[in-house]
């Protein structure tokens, strides 16, 4: 029998394995609650270990919501064609091949394409222009405290609208354009969360519908892609049923009744 060379015999290895998924840290990554559970676990029991095998990956979590804020806002609407590119990649990924042919087909008719395309697949995809609409608007600052100083007894009326006593109302509703970069305009509601019964969500997606364009609700306000300044004023009283005497138009800083 051959001697055995006591030398070369190995102690045994203690190998750790982690509290949180039951792995050796070295393959804490492969599980599906390494962010959640093993970091934290190895970053309060071995840190060093931590760094060793994963660096930086400890503030993952907090590095991926600083790259999430500092994605920059798109400076313009989307064009027509990014808009349809946008509906049928949503819709039917099958037809993009086709979209400069519809659109040869459809120029100067846009809006009655997109109209049909609401109509047939849903409602359009959000502009993400529009989503990132903020203070930055230079007409947005004032136009929610402005609610309150209109002087619902001496208010000016429309253009050939007979002038009329109306009896102040806690209902109160401003519709006003905005334009942006001089080119492209939205269509601002601010107030319609005073009218008893209408959830501002439900009313966007109405709009979006009716004017098929993007339309989203912030900070109380609903922003509608497009100028459509009297149309979402007639609708406001027309489908939500509020009195034309509560809506105001916004028509350059100021407020005529839509009564």
């Amino acid at each position: 029998m051959a001697d055995i060379d006591v030398q070369s015999i190995t102690s045994p290895s203690t190998i750790l394995y982690c509290d949180a998924c039951g792995m050796p840290p070295e393959y804490c990554e492969y599980g599906p609650d390494f962010e959640t559970h093993c970091i934290p676990w190895l970053k309060k029991t071995h840190p060093d270990l931590l760094s060793r095998l994963h660096g930086g990956r400890s503030n993952k979590g907090d590095d991926n919501d600083e790259e999430e804020d500092a994605t920059p806002r798109p400076t313009a609407p989307w064009t027509t064609r990014e808009r349809l590119v946008a509906f049928y990649t949503e819709y039917q990924p099958d037809k993009l091949d086709g979209i400069d042919a519809i659109l040869e087909k459809y120029s100067g008719k846009e809006d009655k394409l997109f109209n049909a395309l609401v109509k047939k697949y849903g409602p359009e995809p959000e502009d993400p222009f529009y989503l990132g609409s903020d203070s930055d608007d230079e007409s947005d600052g004032g136009v929610t405290d402005q609610l309150e100083g209109i002087n619902l007894g001496n208010k000016k009326k429309r253009r050939g609208a007979a002038a009329k006593k109306v009896n102040k109302v806690d209902t109160r509703v401003i519709v006003q354009k905005i334009s942006r970069n001089r080119k492209k305009a939205v269509t601002h509601v601010v107030g319609l969360d005073t009218a008893p019964g209408i959830k501002l969500k439900e009313a966007s997606k109405a709009f979006s519908k009716r004017f098929a364009g993007s339309s989203s609700v912030k900070d109380k306000e609903i922003i509608i892609q497009g100028d459509h300044l009297e149309e979402v004023a007639a609708m406001i009283v027309d489908k939500f049923g509020v009195s034309g005497d509560a809506v105001f138009l916004d028509l350059d800083g100021e407020f005529v009744s839509y009564a």
